[in-house]
């Protein structure tokens, strides 16, 4: 028996229009985006993956929410994805994207013209950042 592997929760938040919806893991360097959700079987919270205009399903175990966000984080597109089919195609202005469970872009009531941002690990404890070194 092989054991499910699951996506999450990611030491990050996911806030739309000023609210908290979800934990979040972001994916900025080149392995973590073009991996994304890949092998995985289940996501709790969400993905965000920078620089990233469009995702395919090529590969994927069970479908998935995404949210198309420019670099202010307005939403362009939602869409729910299936294993194994296209994907997006890039959207204009687009920079990345947010994946998460199928359904769960409802359920947190996002929506196309809202604005999903990032807060920070550091943002969500009060800890104060880590020194450069």
């Amino acid at each position: 028996m092989v054991a499910e592997r699951v996506f999450g929760p990611g030491p990050h938040r996911l806030r739309y229009n000023g609210s908290d919806v979800a934990p979040l893991a972001v994916a900025e360097s080149y392995r973590t985006r073009q991996r994304g959700l890949l092998g995985t079987d289940a996501v709790i919270g969400a993905l965000w993956i920078t620089r990233c205009p469009s995702v395919h399903m090529i590969g994927m175990r069970y479908p998935i929410d995404v949210a198309v966000v420019d670099r202010a984080g307005l939403v362009l597109l939602i869409k729910t994805l299936r294993p194994w089919t296209g994907g997006t195609w890039p959207r204009r202005g687009a920079s990345a994207t947010i994946e998460a469970a199928a359904g769960a872009m409802a359920e947190w009531g996002i929506e196309p013209g809202g604005v999903l941002e990032i807060v920070r690990a550091a943002a969500v404890t009060g800890d104060p950042p880590a020194a450069a070194g």
